[in-house]
């Protein structure tokens, strides 16, 4: 009677359907929240309306001579007419395109497809007993929100890959895989603020504010190192504040939703102790092997995978080619893994776990049809770049400066951050504005970067517009096909106001007592 309880099957699911997207513990703001978002509809609804909106707004728009002045070239950026003739053009030559090539949709899909094989044959399930079991549960919580963090030094790789980990090592603990759906996506969204090594990320950023600085007299160049300390420390808090929140509110509320275990993969329901311990055996040995050959590839001054320029690793075609190197990762391991176990009785039922993974990613890709052209349509009328120009200029001219000043900022990158997605986008507007007013009051640029980045990040968990929230949506509903998006934002909220609250109050930590922020950084110049 307890596993009944536990775990309803799809059909009591459906019958509880009220259940699980009306009662699920919430109170206040986010039980407003939560009722508000389930009576929306479907989000491929929701974004079809979203890009007709976008290009009425555009029309009207345009036909009022909106505009704003870009602040690094000085051009006038002004709304452009998406109902004029060459508006449909464009939208009728590169529909199609928008689609196709999409960044996020190629990086899931082969992303998942070597996911798929590690996890069908069975490996992903027996390798997350053995953390669960070697690791206190204290432990396990921190653990996946470190990781995910550092999961992001391939860019929106840990968006991809912790999510259905953590199901995996909830599921195994007996929690609701629904809670690490959503603790895992977390945790790497908010992750871009928070690593322990160098990623893709600090190099693109640093690259841009090293634009502005070099045309400034006595300001040297921002490197890719310059928020490493800071980012070293969230990372740490991350874990700690993350596993709290997991605790304290995302167990206690997705009790009260039911999930459907038969959603959990089950390739490895009739492996034996001594199989999986074989398993196991094989799959280290493999990827051992392949980790190797990477770092053979990687290491040495002069290798293939380093910057054939620089000869550096940061970027290189290793970082840029992370998703491919990912993908083998997994699908490597899981085929020996597989092939010991009995999983794998023939190449082609390789073939089958990959298609059987994309079979489960139908609803995401039909999704990203409409968010590919909803981007394209917010970018070709130029509205993004003059919601964030105005933003930026309305902050510039209030004239406050500092802690609350700083506050004022992070909050607002966090709210266009819901509107518009692309983090080095953003960064190449605020910074041209911010870098060189903050200058003149001393502030080190690589300061300025580092606060524009605990904002960027807080609300991308939040953002129903965020490319990776559809795939977020298809996990969940394997679990539970009733679940509505206000239910999922309700469950994140807690996330981006604690995660947010703690950044802030570390930003002031770091200013009231100057701490370094990076290799050679400090406040102020």
């Amino acid at each position: 009677m307890k596993k009944k309880d536990k775990h309803q099957t799809n059909e009591e699911a459906t019958n509880n359907n009220a259940s699980s997207s009306e009662n699920t513990g919430s109170s206040g703001i986010i039980r407003w929240i939560e009722k508000l978002g389930n009576k929306l509809p479907h989000p491929f609804w929701i974004f079809v309306w979203i890009c007709i909106f976008i290009v009425v707004l555009s029309g009207i728009t345009s036909f009022l001579g909106v505009s704003a002045t870009d602040p690094s070239t000085g051009e006038v950026i002004q709304a452009k007419n998406l109902l004029s003739g060459e508006g449909l053009r464009r939208f009728v030559q590169e529909m199609v395109t928008n689609f196709a090539h999409f960044a996020p949709f190629g990086l899931v899909l082969v992303m998942l497809m070597g996911v798929s094989v590690a996890e069908r044959s069975g490996l992903l399930a027996a390798a997350m007993r053995k953390v669960v079991f070697a690791v206190p549960n204290k432990i396990v919580f921190p653990v996946i929100f470190i990781i995910g963090a550092c999961g992001n030094i391939g860019s929106d790789a840990g968006v991809v890959i912790i999510p259905p980990i953590a199901a995996l090592i909830f599921s195994q603990m007996r929690v609701n895989p629904i809670a690490g759906l959503v603790a895992g996506y977390a945790g790497a969204t908010a992750g871009f603020t928070a690593n322990l090594f160098i990623a893709g990320t600090d190099v693109l950023l640093a690259g841009i504010s090293s634009s502005i600085t070099e045309q400034m007299a006595g300001v040297g160049e921002v490197s890719a190192t310059a928020n490493w300390y800071f980012m070293i420390v969230s990372t740490i808090l991350l874990g700690g504040v993350g596993a709290f929140i997991v605790t304290r509110f995302t167990i206690p509320r997705c009790k009260k939703i039911p999930y459907d275990p038969e959603a959990e993969s089950s390739a490895d329901a009739n492996i034996t102790n001594e199989q999986e311990r074989k398993g196991l055996r094989h799959a280290g040995i493999a990827l051992s092997i392949y980790i190797i050959l990477i770092a053979l590839l990687v290491i040495p001054q002069g290798a293939p995978l380093r910057d054939p320029e620089t000869g550096g690793i940061v970027p290189s075609p290793f970082l840029r080619g992370l998703i491919p190197i990912l993908f083998f990762f997994f699908a490597i391991p899981g085929y020996f893994f597989g092939k010991a176990t009995g999983t794998i009785k023939k190449s082609n039922d390789v073939l089958k776990f990959m298609e059987n993974g994309m079979k489960d990613m139908s609803g995401y890709i039909v999704l990203m049809l409409v968010v590919a052209q909803f981007i394209n349509l917010f970018n070709w009328s130029q509205l993004d770049s003059i919601i964030a120009i105005s933003g930026a200029q309305f902050l510039q001219a209030t004239g406050l400066t500092g802690p609350f000043m700083f506050t004022l900022f992070m909050t607002l990158v966090a709210a266009i951050n819901i509107f518009m997605g692309s983090g080095s986008a953003k960064w190449a507007i605020f910074a041209p504005v911010f870098i060189p007013m903050l200058a003149q009051l001393d502030f080190n640029p690589a300061f300025v970067q580092l606060m524009y980045r605990v904002g960027d990040s807080i609300t991308n968990s939040i953002s129903p517009i965020y490319p990776y929230f559809p795939l977020l949506l298809g996990w969940i509903h394997k679990y539970n096909k009733n679940m509505g998006i206000g239910t999922v934002i309700s469950l994140l909220i807690p996330y981006a106001l604690i995660l947010f609250v703690m950044w802030v109050v570390l930003v002031f930590v770091w200013f009231y007592l100057e701490l370094p922020i990076g290799v050679g950084e400090g406040i102020y110049l």
